[in-house]
């Protein structure tokens, strides 16, 4: 089944066959995912393989009664005897009048690379793997692989829409620690997503080579001793957990339950004026489509510190009232106009935040979280590997406290995200 023609027929038989036993709205996607991947075991190739996985997804409504299901059997009297169970599901899920497929919905997109390069994925993980002894050789690469990936699905709903895509891209990912002796480092990674990887080496990829060399410098670490307020330099890791947090509050779960920060605040300023956040729903590894079959154009959510738009999917759009957005998973923050190097100048005392580890924040945003990954500053000067070091703060109030964003961004495919600054932050 790795044809579009084939992905299309066997979702509008599904589709029919749905409205046939009794839905009264249908949503029917068919996808075939095809992979070749060379991995990378404790810093040495280890298994060049290539994989094919198909998957059925259904989603059916009947009296505004929802019930949704997947599978990888597509014999027809499989598909049949699901559809059957689904039905009885649906029928003694809860009564939600927000239920609804979307309606006519048209998109034919290719979109990537859609073949794969098997040599050129060898030579990456030559490449990483020479960099790693030349540059790092006290980083083990535990896990790690460079791979091509192409997914192909072709979506139906009741309501006339009809969205088909082939998407392909390639990747790199790496994961390890760094060890001298006893010692070792936090764990850590980075990878991404590109449409090609044969511009430049390995390491120049998604930060790997900084990553590598980071981490080398982490095995030996010291507390920063005692508490403090000061300032963080967040990685566009580190950034990336506070934006999740943003597009939470703006989406479903929130807006539904009524804890959102933000339902009224549309049109006001909710972060710094150097802070603008809009949509990458074309980048690598991205189709600009919705979970719900919707086309995503793009968009603005934060211009200059302003909350442009809230982003209810059809359902949450129907619970609330709320006009609806549709998303993808692509975002980037705009660059700055300050230098990373210039980032940490006239930072008395704090750290470069590599990641966070904590739980959920609170409903008003407070936090506190485990900084792995990260280095101490002081007087502007970045100093030693930190551990046991935990910031508190809140995470509306950070975005507010942004001061300054760097020009450079760290592209990883569905996020574009530079270097930022962020004071008033709780050390302990």
């Amino acid at each position: 089944m790795s044809t579009t023609t084939d992905l299309s027929a066997v979702a509008e038989q599904a589709l029919q066959q749905m409205l046939a036993q009794g839905f009264d709205q249908a949503q029917v996607s068919a996808s075939h995912t095809a992979q070749d991947e060379l991995n990378v075991n404790h810093n040495e190739p280890s298994l060049l393989r290539s994989t094919e996985n198909i998957k059925l997804a259904l989603l059916g409504i009947v009296q505004g009664r929802m019930a949704s299901t997947e599978l990888a059997d597509w014999r027809p009297e499989a598909v049949q005897a699901r559809i059957a169970a689904l039905l009885q599901d649906a029928r003694t899920a809860p009564q939600d009048e927000a239920n609804a497929v979307s309606s006519s919905q048209q998109a034919r997109i290719v979109q990537g690379p859609q073949q794969p390069d098997l040599d050129l994925l060898a030579d990456k993980v030559r490449e990483l793997l020479a960099f790693r002894e030349r540059e790092t050789p006290k980083m083990h690469i535990d896990e790690g692989a460079a791979r091509h990936v192409l997914q192909r699905w072709h979506t139906l709903t009741s309501g006339g829409s009809s969205l088909s895509c082939s998407l392909g891209w390639y990747g790199i990912e790496v994961a390890g620690t760094a060890r001298d002796g006893k010692q070792s480092s936090s764990f850590n990674y980075t990878g991404g997503a590109a449409d090609e990887l044969a511009s430049r080496p390995a390491a120049e990829y998604f930060g790997i080579g900084e990553m590598l060399r980071d981490t080398e410098q982490q095995i030996h670490t010291r507390p920063l001793g005692g508490k403090f307020i000061g300032e963080a330099v967040f990685t566009p890791h580190a950034l990336a957990d506070l934006l999740g947090w943003l597009l939470g509050q703006l989406s479903d779960t929130q807006l539904i339950a009524g804890s959102s920060l933000y339902r009224e605040r549309v049109g006001q300023a909710i972060a710094s004026p150097l802070l603008t956040l809009k949509s990458r729903f074309e980048a690598p590894g991205v189709a600009p489509l919705s979970a719900d079959a919707f086309r995503t154009p793009p968009v603005q959510i934060v211009s200059a510190g302003t909350l442009k738009m809230l982003t209810p999917s059809l359902y949450g759009s129907r619970k609330t009232g709320l006009p609806h957005v549709p998303v993808a998973g692509g975002w980037e923050v705009a660059a700055g106009d300050t230098p990373r190097a210039q980032l940490t100048e006239g930072l008395s005392r704090g750290a470069i935040v590599g990641r966070l580890s904590m739980g959920n924040p609170a409903p008003n945003g407070d936090f506190s979280a485990v900084i792995k990954n990260s280095f101490a500053v002081e007087n502007g000067t970045v100093g030693h590997a930190i551990s046991e070091v935990m910031i508190a703060g809140n995470m509306a109030q950070m975005l507010q406290a942004i001061g300054a964003v760097s020009r450079e961004r760290l592209d990883t495919g569905s996020l574009l995200l530079p270097w930022v600054r962020i004071g008033g932050l709780h050390f302990s």
